[in-house]
C-alpha cells in the first residue's frame, strides 16, 4: 500500500507558475513510477505526465510539454510537478498516482492521492 498526499495547488494568473508536491508513505516509493493526472469540471481525468522510478525517463501529454516538468526525490519520498506558463485551460484538480508501468492510462495506476485544486485566471 502506498499513501499519496498532494499539496501546492492554488489560484494563479495566466502566465504564472505553481509547483505541486506529492508526499508518499508506505511501501518503497522508489519501487514505483509516478504520474500526474488532472480532471477539469465536467471532463474525464487525463494524463499529464509520468516519471520513472529512477528519474531517467519522463513522458508528457502534448498539452503540457515544454511547460510542465516532473521530478522526484526518492530520499524524501517526494514527487513534484513544476508548472510554468499556466493557461486557464490548465484549471483542474491535479492528482499524483503510482504505477509499475511507464503508463499514460489511468487503469495502470494502483494508488492515488486525493487531489489538489489548481485554478488559473485569465
Amino acid at each position: 500500500q502506498v499513501s499519496l498526499v498532494e499539496s501546492g495547488g492554488g489560484l494563479v494568473q495566466a502566465g504564472g507558475s505553481l509547483r505541486l508536491s506529492c508526499a508518499a508513505s508506505g511501501r518503497a516509493f522508489n519501487n514505483y513510477n509516478m504520474g500526474w493526472f488532472r480532471q477539469a469540471p465536467g471532463k474525464e481525468r487525463e494524463f499529464v505526465g509520468v516519471i520513472s522510478w529512477n528519474s531517467e525517463a519522463t513522458r508528457y501529454a502534448n498539452s503540457v510539454k515544454g511547460r510542465f516538468t516532473i521530478s522526484r526525490e526518492n530520499a524524501k519520498n517526494m514527487l513534484y510537478l513544476q508548472m510554468n506558463s499556466l493557461k486557464p485551460e490548465d484549471t483542474a484538480i491535479y492528482y499524483c498516482a503510482a504505477t509499475i508501468y511507464m503508463a499514460t492510462a489511468i487503469d495502470k495506476y494502483n494508488y492515488w492521492g486525493q487531489g489538489t485544486q489548481v485554478t488559473v485566471s485569465s
